[in-house]
């Protein structure tokens, strides 16, 4: 019997109309959707070698979304993080596509509200762009604020999910 084993990464790389896209997975389930110039991105040494084989449906259901197909992803994730993180994440989740909510208003409705700036470090640390749509949360005055693939990509992604821009 031996140790038991870290879950194996493996990584590929796509492309997409915001750039090349870094998927990961671990143990075959998507762990990670990096964009290009990425804030937090982790270090490429732990993504694991180059392989495509686990991200068939990841790949399938990103062109359908790039291509205006597709308005809610449909996808096993493993994110790892804190578990007030989590629970951002899993409220992002809950956002319609083409709809903003407030730093604020995302924080009421974890039944925090007082832990916007709180939700905003969450929002920062979301290891799967896109699919986790931190993009939609926008600032008290509906402004763009930070968003780890650059205020450019955000722009682009919310005016694509309103209609306003096509690929």
């Amino acid at each position: 019997m031996g140790r038991m084993a870290t879950p194996a990464a493996v990584h590929t790389v796509i492309d997409s109309p915001l750039g090349e896209l870094t998927l990961v997975a671990r143990d075959g389930v998507l762990a990670g959707l990096y964009l290009p110039e990425h804030r937090h991105r982790p270090a490429l040494e732990t993504f694991g070698e180059r392989d495509s084989s686990p991200f068939g449906a990841v790949v399938v259901q990103l062109a359908e979304y790039f291509a205006g197909r597709r308005r809610e992803f449909d996808l096993p994730l493993s994110m790892a993080g804190t578990p007030f993180q989590r629970t951002v994440w899993d409220a992002l989740r809950e956002l319609p596509l083409g709809e903003t909510v407030s730093y604020g208003e995302l924080a009421a409705r974890i039944g925090r509200p007082t832990a916007s700036r709180a939700v905003g470090l969450a929002n920062g640390k979301n290891p799967i762009s896109i699919i986790v749509p931190c993009h939609r949360v926008v600032g008290s005055t509906g402004g763009l604020t930070g968003y780890g693939g650059g205020i450019e990509r955000k722009r682009m992604l919310l005016g694509f999910e309103r209609g306003d821009l096509r690929w």
